[in-house]
């Protein structure tokens, strides 16, 4: 897998994850530790794609 095609699967994750945390926060029936763990993938997604963007 190229760099290029390897960063774009990161960002489509992380848009994924995005918009997954968007409708967890509007559910009344929320769990927020699932929030949380949502958010902590996304954090992690988005620290790896300014790595790799940066080489």
């Amino acid at each position: 897998m190229s760099l290029s095609s390897h960063l774009q699967e990161l960002k489509k994750k992380h848009q994924s994850l995005s918009e997954s945390v968007e409708m967890l926060q509007r559910s009344p029936a929320t769990d927020d530790l699932e929030i949380a763990k949502l958010k902590k993938q996304k954090l992690q997604l988005k620290e790896e794609i300014t790595r790799l963007s940066t080489h």
